[in-house]
């Protein structure tokens, strides 16, 4: 019998049941990241919610979690982190603050035609590297993100 010499398998002869896998299911981990090094805290002002939720949710494909804090804080889990957007009664003031949260999604393109099609204004930047490009966007509250995708090494 050569190594290519094809294998036979014995036929079936009634029907196939598998047994049940009794493991505990560990979830899928949701498909975006946060450029960080532990969890990210943004203010947002009060009533934003609903458009926070199709913003992240809907279009960065976060993961919504119930908050422990309270009803004034807003939770999305990412792969790696979370972010906690903290809701305020009063104007947030990012006159001084240009800082940007770094979001790595799957698939850049994906993102840019949910952003279209949301009719949500960004920028597309080219960097010093061949080939390196993101999305620089405010998100509903006004909160700087630069969206990048992930490349695996």
């Amino acid at each position: 019998m050569s190594s290519f010499d094809p294998i036979e398998l014995e036929p079936v002869t009634g029907p196939f049941k598998p047994d049940a896998d009794r493991r505990p299911r560990v979830p899928e981990p949701p498909p975006v990241r946060l450029i960080a090094v532990d969890d990210v805290r943004l203010e947002a002002k009060v009533g934003l919610e609903p458009q926070l939720d199709a913003f992240y949710v809907g279009i960065l494909k976060f993961e919504r979690e119930e908050s422990a804090e309270g009803s004034n804080v807003l939770r999305y889990k990412a792969e790696n982190f979370r972010l906690r957007i903290v809701l305020v009664d009063h104007p947030v003031d990012r006159q001084d603050d240009l800082r940007m949260l770094g979001v790595a999604v799957p698939l850049l393109l994906a993102t840019e035609h949910a952003l279209f099609d949301a009719r949500m204004e960004y920028t597309r930047q080219k960097g010093l590297i061949p080939g390196q490009e993101s999305l620089l966007l405010r998100d509903p509250a006004g909160n700087w993100l630069e969206i990048t995708e992930s490349r695996l090494v």
